[in-house]
């Protein structure tokens, strides 16, 4: 039986934009975008797994918001169910990478122009709905 990872992301949104974070070269999924997260470690909420991984990958702050999606994906080293919430950085903060090869700021309809990590695209996709909705 496969492990069971249970991560979070954060969607990043800055005048219009979303963050995104591509995975270093080396590790699972190397090269693929992802929104920037991690694991929730025993006794912390989902929100504050993300906050506690954003300081950690980013050096940054976050507030979180609303939950954009949950995904279950089977990847070969296991199973990861990500939950990803909307995010704003804390005082305009400026993300310093401490673990992604790089990070770019797409407008919603530009993000599937990357080669987003299999669990992170539901997100992407309800973010572009949610985006489009709005301007709509």
């Amino acid at each position: 039986m496969k492990k069971q990872i249970n991560v979070v992301g954060a969607v990043i949104v800055r005048d219009g934009e979303v963050l995104c974070a591509q995975r270093g070269p080396n590790g699972a999924l190397g090269g693929m975008w992802e929104f920037p997260g991690g694991k929730i470690e025993a006794g912390e909420t989902p929100r504050e797994a993300l906050r506690r991984e954003i300081v950690e990958e980013l050096e940054c702050h976050v507030t979180t918001g609303d939950q954009v999606e949950t995904t279950t994906y089977e990847y070969d080293f296991g199973i990861v169910t990500l939950t990803t919430f909307y995010c704003e950085l804390v005082d305009a903060a400026t993300p310093t990478l401490t673990e992604h090869a790089e990070v770019r700021w797409l407008t919603p309809d530009a993000l599937l122009d990357l080669d987003w990590a299999p669990a992170d695209i539901p997100a992407v996709e309800r973010i572009q709905a949610d985006f489009a909705r709005n301007v709509g």
